[in-house]
Order: C-alpha cells, then structure tokens, then sequence
C-alpha cells in the first residue's frame, strides 16, 4: 500500500509538472490530478500559481468598489442610479479604479436606464473601468452597455453540465442560453469573466473536469472559482 500510495504520489506530481509547463492536460488527466492529489502536490500547484501571479502582475494588489445594486433576501433594495453615483464618487476619492455594478436580473433596470448609468460614469470618471455583473440580457443590451463604456463583464457558467444546471435554475434559464451570452460578451469586445463554485449538490469530479475544458475553450479574462456554503434562506439550505 505505501508503495501504491507513493507511485500514485508520483504519478500526480508528474500531472502538476506537466500542467504548469503546456498549461492543459487531457480530461482523463485532469480527473486523476483532481482524485489523486496529494499534499505535496496541492504545495507545488500552490506556489507554481503564486509564482505565475508574481511574473503577470507583480506584487500589487488590485482594489475594485463593488456596488451591490440590488439584492433578493430579507428586505429587498434597489439602488437608485443618484445613490450608485454616490458611491463612485466616495470609492474614487478613496484611491478605486475599477467600479463593478452587481445585481440580479431585475427588469427595473432597463437598458435605458442602466446605459444612462453606465454613460454618466464614465463621462464623470474616465479613467475607470466599468464592470458589469448583471446576468443574462440581450444582445442589443450588451452591445448598448459596451458603447456607453461598459468594459468588463462577469457572468460565470456556473457548470459545465446541462443537467446539473437545469437542477440548480429555474426552469426558463437555459444552459445553452448562458454559454451563448459569454460568447456574445466575447465578441462585443468585453473582458470576460466566468467561473463556478466547487461543492455543489450533485457536482462530480467529472462535472469540475468539464468545468476546466470549458474555461480553456472560453479562455476568459477573470475567472471566479469559489466554495459552495450553503444558506438556510435558499432552496439549496
């Protein structure tokens, strides 16, 4: 068993190896890297991440103003656009470069007014960028919002596989319809983010082995990963 454990050891090491050198591995690999994975090996990946960081972006860190404009729980907000240019004045006295509007798909904000929000931050501070996280909307919203200087937009895919997502969204959201908004994104001339959560109610190592071929295939500019934690207040509790 020692001797298993320790070409089984060796063998992930190699995968991590490899990984950091042609950045992909094939969906078997993958699979075996996520199964297998050993302490040493998760300190490699640790630092040849860390490492890869530094040479990108140095040792800086990057501060954004997240404007949280609406939010579904308990007692439901909804900022007006004069309180959310409130707070980009208050974030860009503070030093913020980087204002990121998040919120649901609420169809009070129309394209009219958010394009007006997004033209009138812009006009009043230039050298910012604008990230939008606001879900699925059209493809004339997207296009409306990226030439009223929209720059950024973050949509994750959530999972890779079609069941899983018809599991965790109602039963009008579409899968195919999220992975087409992220190449509308793309197209329009947005930098793309994407993402998933690890530890999902029904997500397998097979499922994260998709997720990682997926993002290959989208080759984002952000990419949010994070724990699922689960909350007494959604269907999920």
């Amino acid at each position: 068993q020692k001797i298993t454990h320790r070409r089984r050891g060796l063998m992930t090491r190699e995968l991590a190896e490899r990984l950091r050198r042609e950045h992909t591995l094939r969906p078997e690999e993958y699979r075996r890297l996520l199964e297998a994975c050993d302490e040493e090996t998760f300190g490699y990946l640790r630092a040849a991440a860390a490492e890869t960081a530094r040479a990108r972006f140095g040792n800086g860190i990057y501060v954004r103003g997240l404007v949280e404009i609406g939010n579904r729980r308990a007692e439901r907000y909804r900022l007006t656009p004069e309180t959310i240019l409130d707070c980009c004045r208050t974030g860009y006295g503070l030093g913020f470069r980087t204002f990121v509007l998040q919120g649901g798909e609420d169809p009070a904000w129309d394209d009219g007014t958010l394009t007006a929000l997004v033209a009138e931050i812009r006009r009043r501070w230039s050298d910012c960028a604008i990230t939008l996280s606001l879900g699925e909307r059209s493809v004339a919203s997207y296009e409306a919002l990226f030439r009223a200087g929209a720059t950024r937009y973050l949509l994750r895919h959530e999972t890779a596989d079609p069941q899983l997502y018809a599991a965790l969204h109602p039963a009008e959201m579409s899968h195919a319809r999220r992975l087409a908004c992220l190449e509308t994104l793309r197209r329009i001339g947005y930098q793309t983010g994407t993402g998933m959560m690890v530890g999902v109610p029904g997500q397998t190592i097979g499922t994260l082995v998709e997720d990682l071929l997926l993002i290959e295939r989208l080759r984002p500019q952000m990419i949010g990963i994070g724990p699922f934690l689960p909350h007494g207040d959604t269907p999920l509790g």
